[in-house]
């Protein structure tokens, strides 16, 4: 695939003009914050945005409607969130949220920590598309089925699989050396690119590339490929950690965080850890304070039930965010879901993790960070749409204010498109 245009994703330095105003997005490697940042992140969007914090599909965290870039920019970088103006957007790395605390074979936030800290000394490596994605999975296969471009996934206690383009190359590679091997792969994907408008962003567009990284590193396969299948569900609830405390997962509705909301969570003063599925892990509590905080936060419109409808939906930013979109998109999907037509999937269709790729090479302005490539199919004629008001779908949606649907989940998912008469509803066999 050759792009037409650069490389436009957002950062802190280089803001995406949205059509409801200027957008900031802050990576967060691995989704670990400790609780002065998610104050610090909570006082910026009531400070210099619109009041809410997004989370995104690769755990990382939006402000919208940033009314002064300098000042968010030196807050950010006071707390540790802008570690280097040159790396900024290249720090997309996301982690088991879990890991090293409930199940798994490996505990790898401390691997994604390395990582960045290796991303960051690089001075090469800042020349990495801002869509490229790095995937660290403990082996229970919740971020591996997100298809980053370089990744490892566990496969015992101290071996790791080389995933290249979302898919085993069958390389197996030590803790002592995964970050090495992972920083090696993006030099080569940076070898065969292309530079300028001719470059591609991720690894999966140049044909043959995770075949041909394998060949520059120079390693021979010593293991079977595995085959990553159906992602597994959103850690939500009550979580037993493996030391007897307590982790608590929290789904947050189409992933708007309240800066209110968000000065509670830094209140717990317990590491925070935001997932690639809109949602928060809060760890490392008693039973006690765990208790205490469902208490607290549920009534602020953090979800603790695995059953709540607001699990199943996703959308892109829809209006006014996106000067595309057809329809105030979050305002369809809230009313569906208090109405009733939002329902339970039929347990055929299994959970999928949020989206690959990034947003918002159309202006999109969403939260997404989905690549709208991955979606080839046309949209049929907009006389066979229906109302906002009649659409009920079962199981996992995607509500899209327009045919690019921005923020599509990877996986089966029915999609919800609006059109200028209403909205499409294709089912996942439809497609």
């Amino acid at each position: 695939m050759t792009r037409r245009t650069p490389d436009s994703c957002p950062g802190v330095l280089r803001l995406h003009q949205a059509a409801d105003g200027p957008l900031a997005r802050i990576r967060v490697p691995g989704g670990r914050l400790t609780p002065a940042q998610v104050q610090t992140l909570a006082d910026a969007a009531r400070d210099l945005g619109n009041g809410a914090l997004e989370l995104t599909s690769r755990g990382n965290i939006q402000l919208r409607q940033v009314r002064d870039a300098q000042d968010l920019a030196a807050r950010l970088d006071a707390a540790g969130l802008l570690p280097s103006p040159s790396h900024e957007r290249v720090r997309n790395i996301v982690a088991s949220p879990l890991s090293g605390r409930v199940g798994g074979w490996a505990d790898v936030h401390g691997l994604a920590a390395g990582l960045d800290t290796g991303l960051l000394a690089d001075s090469r490596l800042a020349d990495l598309p801002g869509r490229v994605l790095f995937t660290l999975d403990d082996g229970r296969g919740d971020v591996s089925v997100l298809r980053g471009d370089i990744g490892i996934h566990a496969v015992g206690a101290d071996e790791f699989a080389l995933l290249l383009a979302g898919t085993d190359t069958g390389l197996r590679v030590s803790a002592d050396e995964a970050v090495e091997v992972m920083l090696a792969a993006a030099h080569g994907f940076l070898d065969l690119r292309g530079t300028g408008t001719d470059g591609q962003w991720r690894l999966h567009e140049i044909p043959g590339g995770a075949e041909r990284v394998t060949e520059i590193l120079d390693r021979s396969p010593t293991g079977a490929p595995l085959e990553l299948g159906a992602a597994q569900g959103i850690p939500i609830g009550w979580l037993e950690q493996d030391n007897g405390l307590v982790s608590l997962g929290a789904g947050v509705p189409l992933g708007l965080l309240p800066a209110r909301t968000a000065e509670f969570i830094a209140a717990v003063e317990r590491p925070v850890f935001v997932t690639p599925w809109r949602s928060i892990v809060l760890t490392d509590l008693d039973e006690g304070p765990a208790e205490t905080v469902v208490r607290v936060l549920a009534p602020m419109g953090l979800i603790f039930d695995a059953a709540a409808p607001w699990l199943e939906v996703t959308a892109c930013a829809g209006r006014p965010g996106c000067a595309k979109s057809h329809t105030d998109v979050r305002a369809d999907v809230a009313a569906a879901v208090d109405t009733g037509r939002v329902l339970p999937g039929d347990g055929t269709t299994p959970p999928t993790a949020a989206g690959i790729g990034s947003s918002p090479e159309h202006d999109s302005g969403t939260g997404g960070e989905v690549d709208p490539t991955a979606v080839t199919d046309r949209t049929p004629p907009a006389e066979n749409s229906v109302p906002a008001e009649a659409v009920t779908v079962a199981g996992r949606q995607h509500w899209s204010g327009c045919e690019r649907r921005c923020g599509r989940p990877t996986g089966p998912v029915t999609d919800v498109v609006a059109t200028t008469e209403g909205y499409l509803v294709t089912p996942p066999d439809h497609r």
